[in-house]
Protein backbone atom coordinates (compact mmCIF):
# COMPACT_ATOMS: atom_id res chain seq x y z
CA UNK A 1 0.00 0.00 0.00
CA UNK A 2 2.87 2.23 1.07
CA UNK A 3 4.71 1.26 -2.47
CA UNK A 4 1.56 2.12 -4.51
CA UNK A 5 0.59 5.26 -2.29
CA UNK A 6 3.55 7.42 -3.79
CA UNK A 7 4.85 8.93 -0.45
CA UNK A 8 7.87 10.46 -1.42
CA UNK A 9 9.89 9.78 2.25
CA UNK A 10 9.58 7.23 3.88
CA UNK A 11 11.78 5.81 6.83
CA UNK A 12 12.78 1.69 7.15
CA UNK A 13 13.92 0.90 10.58
CA UNK A 14 15.35 -2.26 12.07
CA UNK A 15 18.04 -4.24 13.75
CA UNK A 16 21.39 -5.13 11.22
CA UNK A 17 20.80 -7.90 8.67
CA UNK A 18 17.06 -7.53 8.97
CA UNK A 19 16.46 -6.93 5.00
CA UNK A 20 16.40 -2.96 4.82
CA UNK A 21 17.74 -2.64 1.66
CA UNK A 22 15.39 -5.20 0.02
CA UNK A 23 12.82 -3.61 2.04
CA UNK A 24 13.53 -0.11 0.16
CA UNK A 25 13.83 -1.96 -3.40
CA UNK A 26 10.19 -3.29 -2.99
CA UNK A 27 9.05 0.37 -2.37
CA UNK A 28 10.72 0.86 -5.81
CA UNK A 29 9.87 -1.58 -7.76
CA UNK A 30 5.98 -2.28 -6.47
CA UNK A 31 5.62 1.79 -7.17
CA UNK A 32 4.89 3.66 -10.35
CA UNK A 33 8.87 4.83 -10.48
CA UNK A 34 9.71 0.83 -10.95
CA UNK A 35 10.95 2.41 -14.94
CA UNK A 36 13.08 4.86 -13.56
CA UNK A 37 16.60 4.86 -11.35
CA UNK A 38 16.74 3.08 -7.98
CA UNK A 39 19.94 4.44 -6.26
CA UNK A 40 21.67 3.41 -3.01
CA UNK A 41 24.13 4.98 -1.02
CA UNK A 42 25.63 4.42 2.58
CA UNK A 43 26.19 7.34 4.59
CA UNK A 44 28.52 5.30 6.77
CA UNK A 45 30.73 4.35 4.45
CA UNK A 46 31.72 7.33 2.06
CA UNK A 47 33.96 10.10 3.54
CA UNK A 48 31.99 13.32 4.70
CA UNK A 49 34.05 15.69 2.13
CA UNK A 50 32.82 13.54 -0.50
CA UNK A 51 29.01 12.89 0.60
CA UNK A 52 27.44 15.78 -0.51
CA UNK A 53 29.39 16.34 -4.13
CA UNK A 54 27.61 12.25 -4.51
CA UNK A 55 24.10 13.38 -3.72
CA UNK A 56 24.15 16.88 -5.40
CA UNK A 57 26.74 16.52 -7.53
CA UNK A 58 29.06 19.42 -8.27
CA UNK A 59 29.90 22.41 -10.95
CA UNK A 60 33.15 22.66 -13.39
CA UNK A 61 35.45 24.54 -11.06
CA UNK A 62 33.91 23.85 -7.84
CA UNK A 63 37.38 22.64 -6.60
CA UNK A 64 40.64 21.96 -8.00
CA UNK A 65 40.23 18.64 -9.65
CA UNK A 66 36.47 19.86 -10.34
CA UNK A 67 37.41 19.41 -14.30
CA UNK A 68 34.28 19.12 -15.88
CA UNK A 69 30.42 18.83 -14.91
CA UNK A 70 29.43 15.85 -12.69
CA UNK A 71 25.61 14.64 -12.00
CA UNK A 72 24.83 13.99 -8.50
CA UNK A 73 22.48 11.13 -7.52
CA UNK A 74 19.76 12.67 -6.69
CA UNK A 75 19.43 14.62 -10.41
CA UNK A 76 20.35 10.98 -12.03
CA UNK A 77 17.91 9.51 -10.17
CA UNK A 78 14.70 11.94 -11.16
CA UNK A 79 11.55 10.07 -11.30
CA UNK A 80 12.89 6.96 -9.56
CA UNK A 81 14.34 6.48 -5.96
CA UNK A 82 16.91 7.21 -3.80
CA UNK A 83 18.12 4.89 -0.48
CA UNK A 84 19.79 6.02 1.85
CA UNK A 85 21.67 3.88 4.29
CA UNK A 86 22.83 4.50 7.97
CA UNK A 87 21.05 7.91 7.88
CA UNK A 88 22.06 8.50 11.27
CA UNK A 89 25.55 8.58 10.17
CA UNK A 90 24.77 11.84 8.26
CA UNK A 91 26.74 15.24 9.57
CA UNK A 92 24.71 17.88 10.85
CA UNK A 93 25.46 20.27 7.95
CA UNK A 94 24.73 17.74 5.82
CA UNK A 95 21.30 17.01 7.03
CA UNK A 96 20.14 21.00 6.66
CA UNK A 97 20.79 20.33 2.86
CA UNK A 98 19.40 16.95 3.03
CA UNK A 99 15.82 17.96 4.64
CA UNK A 100 15.62 21.19 1.81
CA UNK A 101 15.86 18.42 -1.07
CA UNK A 102 12.64 16.87 1.00
CA UNK A 103 10.82 19.69 1.80
CA UNK A 104 10.71 21.10 -1.86
CA UNK A 105 12.55 18.66 -4.11
CA UNK A 106 15.51 21.43 -5.01
CA UNK A 107 19.21 21.25 -4.39
CA UNK A 108 22.10 23.02 -5.75
CA UNK A 109 25.45 21.27 -7.16
CA UNK A 110 28.13 21.69 -5.18
CA UNK A 111 29.45 25.45 -6.17
CA UNK A 112 26.68 25.70 -8.31
CA UNK A 113 23.87 28.83 -7.94
CA UNK A 114 21.28 27.41 -10.33
CA UNK A 115 18.30 25.59 -7.73
CA UNK A 116 17.39 22.19 -9.62
CA UNK A 117 14.17 20.74 -8.96
CA UNK A 118 13.55 16.65 -9.36
CA UNK A 119 10.86 14.08 -8.27
CA UNK A 120 12.72 11.94 -6.80
CA UNK A 121 11.37 9.38 -3.55
CA UNK A 122 13.74 8.98 -0.64
CA UNK A 123 13.84 5.52 1.42
CA UNK A 124 16.28 6.35 5.13
CA UNK A 125 16.91 3.66 6.96
CA UNK A 126 19.02 3.17 10.18
CA UNK A 127 19.35 0.32 12.64
CA UNK A 128 20.01 3.41 15.53
CA UNK A 129 17.04 5.08 17.48
CA UNK A 130 16.66 8.22 15.55
CA UNK A 131 14.53 9.78 18.23
CA UNK A 132 17.36 8.96 21.33
CA UNK A 133 19.88 10.87 18.84
CA UNK A 134 17.47 14.06 18.39
CA UNK A 135 17.58 14.11 22.04
CA UNK A 136 21.13 13.75 22.19
CA UNK A 137 21.45 16.71 19.35
CA UNK A 138 23.58 14.13 17.35
CA UNK A 139 20.63 14.17 14.74
CA UNK A 140 18.36 17.33 13.40
CA UNK A 141 14.87 17.41 15.36
CA UNK A 142 12.89 18.66 11.71
CA UNK A 143 14.58 16.25 9.51
CA UNK A 144 13.36 13.24 12.29
CA UNK A 145 10.05 14.91 12.02
CA UNK A 146 10.08 14.88 8.64
CA UNK A 147 11.57 11.18 7.35
CA UNK A 148 9.16 9.50 10.36
CA UNK A 149 5.95 10.50 8.76
CA UNK A 150 5.68 6.71 7.07
CA UNK A 151 7.97 4.73 9.49
CA UNK A 152 8.54 1.07 8.59
CA UNK A 153 9.81 -0.99 11.38
CA UNK A 154 11.12 -4.53 9.77
CA UNK A 155 11.16 -7.04 13.00
CA UNK A 156 13.67 -9.14 14.19
CA UNK A 157 14.45 -12.65 12.86
CA UNK A 158 13.54 -14.04 16.55
CA UNK A 159 10.32 -12.07 16.65
CA UNK A 160 9.24 -13.49 13.37
CA UNK A 161 10.75 -17.36 13.61
CA UNK A 162 8.65 -18.63 10.97
CA UNK A 163 9.80 -17.19 8.05
CA UNK A 164 12.88 -19.19 9.20
CA UNK A 165 11.61 -22.07 7.18
CA UNK A 166 10.86 -20.08 4.19
CA UNK A 167 14.12 -18.08 4.21
CA UNK A 168 16.12 -21.18 4.47
CA UNK A 169 14.19 -22.61 1.41
CA UNK A 170 15.07 -19.66 -0.63
CA UNK A 171 18.73 -20.04 0.14
CA UNK A 172 19.20 -23.18 -0.42
CA UNK A 173 17.53 -22.99 -3.90
CA UNK A 174 19.92 -19.71 -4.75
CA UNK A 175 23.07 -21.35 -3.61
CA UNK A 176 22.10 -24.95 -5.37
CA UNK A 177 22.31 -22.82 -8.61
CA UNK A 178 25.45 -20.93 -7.57
CA UNK A 179 27.56 -24.20 -6.23
CA UNK A 180 25.75 -26.66 -8.36
CA UNK A 181 24.35 -28.87 -5.82
CA UNK A 182 21.10 -30.92 -5.96
CA UNK A 183 20.49 -29.86 -1.50
CA UNK A 184 16.50 -30.87 -0.75
CA UNK A 185 16.40 -29.72 2.76
CA UNK A 186 17.76 -29.23 5.88
CA UNK A 187 17.40 -31.96 8.99
CA UNK A 188 14.73 -32.11 11.58
CA UNK A 189 17.43 -31.84 13.88
CA UNK A 190 19.46 -29.01 11.66
CA UNK A 191 15.79 -26.95 11.21
CA UNK A 192 15.16 -27.11 15.13
CA UNK A 193 18.19 -25.61 15.84
CA UNK A 194 17.81 -22.82 13.61
CA UNK A 195 14.44 -22.58 14.90
CA UNK A 196 15.87 -21.94 18.73
CA UNK A 197 18.93 -19.63 17.45
CA UNK A 198 18.55 -16.35 18.52
CA UNK A 199 19.83 -15.15 15.34
CA UNK A 200 21.57 -11.76 16.32
CA UNK A 201 23.06 -10.82 12.76
CA UNK A 202 19.38 -11.23 11.76
CA UNK A 203 18.61 -12.61 7.74
CA UNK A 204 22.16 -11.86 6.73
CA UNK A 205 23.49 -14.27 9.63
CA UNK A 206 20.93 -17.02 8.44
CA UNK A 207 22.16 -16.67 4.79
CA UNK A 208 25.78 -16.79 5.67
CA UNK A 209 25.10 -19.73 7.33
CA UNK A 210 23.20 -21.43 5.06
CA UNK A 211 25.65 -21.01 2.60
CA UNK A 212 28.59 -21.97 4.85
CA UNK A 213 26.45 -24.97 4.72
CA UNK A 214 26.02 -25.55 1.04
CA UNK A 215 29.49 -25.14 0.73
CA UNK A 216 30.38 -28.07 3.04
CA UNK A 217 27.46 -30.37 2.59
CA UNK A 218 27.97 -33.59 0.66
CA UNK A 219 24.70 -35.12 0.31
CA UNK A 220 21.34 -33.79 0.05
CA UNK A 221 20.66 -32.42 3.10
CA UNK A 222 22.40 -30.41 5.62
CA UNK A 223 22.39 -31.68 8.66
CA UNK A 224 22.97 -30.11 12.14
CA UNK A 225 26.79 -30.99 11.67
CA UNK A 226 27.21 -28.47 8.67
CA UNK A 227 25.98 -25.13 10.92
CA UNK A 228 28.33 -22.88 12.23
CA UNK A 229 29.23 -24.37 15.71
CA UNK A 230 27.69 -21.07 17.61
CA UNK A 231 24.01 -22.56 15.99
CA UNK A 232 24.68 -26.34 16.26
CA UNK A 233 25.56 -25.73 19.94
CA UNK A 234 22.23 -25.38 21.94
CA UNK A 235 24.03 -23.80 24.33
CA UNK A 236 26.09 -21.04 22.20
CA UNK A 237 22.59 -18.96 21.97
CA UNK A 238 19.62 -20.91 24.15
CA UNK A 239 16.43 -19.26 24.23
CA UNK A 240 13.61 -19.88 26.03
CA UNK A 241 10.81 -22.70 25.41
CA UNK A 242 7.37 -23.17 26.42
CA UNK A 243 7.55 -26.74 28.43
CA UNK A 244 5.57 -28.28 25.61
CA UNK A 245 8.75 -27.77 23.26
CA UNK A 246 7.36 -25.45 20.34
CA UNK A 247 9.51 -21.83 20.56
CA UNK A 248 8.06 -19.19 22.92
Amino acid sequence: RLAQAGATTLLVQGESGTGKDLASRALHYQSSRRDHPFFALNCAAIPETLIETELFGYEKGAFTDAKVMKKGIFEIADGGTVFLDEISEMSLNLQSKFLRVLEDQTFRRVGGVKDISVNVQVVASTNRDLEAATREGKFREDLFYRLSVIPIQIPPLRDRREDIPLLVEHFIQRYNVQFRKRVRDVSPEGMNLMMHYAWPGNIRELKNAIERAMILVDRDQILAAHLPIRIADPLASPLPRSPSGPVV
